[in-house]
């Protein structure tokens, strides 16, 4: 998955013509804190709604003030994974994306963002949920790879995170498996620490349910 395939044509770009009060418009219409100003295929950077007020800027063009603004993007051809940081690191809730030439291209907002992260971590899917923890250097995905498929198991999605302060990590595994007791039973057996585990009418629907509110929330 690379960044132009998260543009979505929702939200549009302004122009140093428009003025503060319409660019406030469309924030407010569009549940967004950030727009991107372009003039034809130039990106000048994104503008958020303390820009304008605190310019007093509302009933005036946005291009006969000189504003400092920030000039987050990322390539068209970046992968998710960068997309993912840029939004993290900033707090966005768009992200501008440009081509080799850093002309503008298009725009991703937080919305395709999540919703693609739902995919990737098989949200919608039918399973369980297994944490495990380990110290980094005992970590080996083909092992427990290969303990998930001696019970018929598949793993759906894997993500790895460092514990603070700690050499030690959680891996969190999706299993396409709703029955994990088999699966539990190996990985006790070969010594690893089960965390925590979740059937999918404990955790899966739950979630998803938490993850279509919320999405439900930001577009209202």
């Amino acid at each position: 998955m690379l960044a132009k395939d998260l543009i979505t044509d929702e939200k549009p770009a302004v122009k140093t013509t428009d003025t503060g009060s319409m660019v406030l418009h469309w924030m407010e219409e569009y549940k967004v804190r950030h727009l991107p100003i372009v003039n034809q295929h130039e990106y000048l950077g994104l503008i958020c709604e303390t820009d304008i007020l605190d310019h007093n800027i509302t009933d005036s063009e946005l291009g006969k003030y000189k504003l400092s603004l920030m000039r987050p993007f990322v390539f068209q051809e970046q992968h998710f994974y960068d997309v993912i940081k840029m939004f993290s690191n900033l707090k966005l809730t768009v992200l501008p994306v440009l081509d080799v030439n850093q002309n503008y291209v298009g725009l991703i907002p937080l919305t395709a963002l999540l919703q693609e992260f739902s995919t990737i971590t098989a949200t919608s899917e039918p399973g369980g949920i297994i944490i495990l923890e380990m110290n980094e250097h005992d970590y080996s995905l083909s092992q427990i790879a290969q303990i998930i498929e001696g019970s018929d198991g598949k793993i759906l999605s894997c993500y790895v995170n460092s514990l603070p302060d700690s050499t030690k990590i959680e891996v969190t595994l999706k299993i396409n498996k709703e029955e994990i007791s088999g699966i539990l039973q190996t990985f006790y057996r070969y010594n690893y620490t089960v965390k925590a585990s979740f059937h999918q009418s404990e955790f899966s629907n739950d979630m998803k349910d938490r993850f279509d509110s919320f999405m439900n929330y930001i577009n209202i």
